[in-house]
């Protein structure tokens, strides 16, 4: 069965005030997911998790939880109980706390009468170049050694899926087949704008390297004419 391009594209509500992200999610036409970072979280609080399920939409709460394992638990596990149905996770946050969020993410949802999120731990952010996260972090692994590193890590702790760059999703498909998920942000179609992204790729070209869905934000929210971008993306995917 095909699946609906729009359930492949979540779109970033970043840099929105609560109001704005909950018209602008109502108004973009077809949308089926949104991404909730650390930004908007802060700012509107766990009740936008339901305000925006409420309106239909499935949320992805991107708050890169990194911390021991008990507060790695508790904090997945209270995520899991809004509804959020895919929800991140710091890979290097080691494999007790990753196998410990993974258990309490479980056990949140079922509490809640809920399905069980995916945990997606981030590998490497991409607004990371190599250089420079050797010479800062001290890291002596390149991007492409240390992201496939991490996303094993995770994959043998229980976790269901990695954030990634669009460029390391072939390599880590190979080695993780679906259902293993691969979330890929730094994604611009040809001409855009990078921004703040170093490793970005296509939304056609993520696909077929093996992403499963894509998180796109300005190029979609701070278009004229944000459902026709939405539209556009959708449409690529299907090319």
């Amino acid at each position: 069965m095909a699946i609906n391009p729009a359930d492949r594209i979540i779109v970033a509500l970043d840099g929105m005030a609560p109001d704005q992200a909950l018209v602008f999610a109502t108004q973009v036409e077809g949308l089926c997911w949104v991404k909730v970072g650390l930004e908007l979280f802060v700012q509107a609080g766990p009740e936008v998790v339901a305000q925006l399920r409420d309106k239909g939409l499935r949320v992805f709460l991107d708050l890169k939880f990194h911390d021991i394992p008990a507060t790695m638990a508790g904090s997945c596990r209270r995520a899991a109980a809004l509804g959020a149905e895919l929800i991140t996770v710091h890979a290097c946050a080691g494999s007790e706390a990753l196998q410990a969020a993974q258990a309490a993410a479980v056990e949140g949802a079922q509490q809640a009468c809920l399905n069980a999120p995916t945990l997606l731990a981030v590998t490497v952010l991409t607004s990371w170049e190599e250089q420079r996260l050797q010479r800062e972090l001290a890291i002596s692994q390149g991007i492409a050694e240390r992201v496939p590193a991490l996303a094993q890590l995770s994959a043998t702790a229980g976790i269901g899926g990695c954030v990634c760059s669009p460029i390391e999703a072939a390599a880590l498909r190979s080695h993780h087949p679906n259902p293993f998920a691969l979330v890929t942000p730094g994604i611009r179609s040809k001409g855009a704008a990078v921004g703040d992204q170093a490793r970005v790729m296509g939304p056609a070209e993520a696909i077929a390297a093996g992403a499963s869905q894509l998180v796109i934000g300005r190029p979609i929210t701070r278009s004229a004419d944000p459902s026709a971008a939405f539209s556009a993306c959708c449409t690529e995917l299907l090319d």
